[in-house]
């Protein structure tokens, strides 16, 4: 018989693309190593399960409980990039080199010299 018992979470909607933390509840309880990993949604189901494509590796995984997942916001994956100190000595080298490939493709992109289309024949 199974008991309502108070959420740990609140619940989410997760939606196709969105990245998440998934917990392996077999692997987890069992005490195995690798219980934890980023996901990738793939599909979102009617009856509130999702499939998941783990990033570390080329298998899915069908028909997870959200109860397992936890949303890894963009903000966080961002934040670098969003706190760096663009001035001052050493601010290029704390910034990883991810960030700093993304800020020198703006400026090359920004302030570009407009081009005109090639000629047509």
């Amino acid at each position: 018989m199974r008991t309502n018992t108070a959420q740990t979470s609140p619940t989410v909607a997760y939606r196709k693309g969105d990245y998440v933390l998934y917990r392996d509840p077999e692997k987890f309880w069992a005490g195995k190593p690798g219980h934890t990993f980023v996901c990738r949604v793939g599909e979102v189901w009617s009856d509130g399960t999702y499939n998941l494509a783990p990033l570390a590796s080329e298998y899915r995984i069908t028909h997870v409980r959200p109860d397992y997942m936890r949303l890894l916001p963009p903000i966080d994956a961002m934040r670098d990039i969003d706190t760096a100190a663009l001035n001052g000595d050493g601010a290029a080298d704390a910034m990883t080199a991810a960030a700093f490939a993304w800020l020198a493709q703006q400026h090359a992109t920004t302030n570009a010299e407009p081009q005109l289309p090639a000629p047509r024949d």
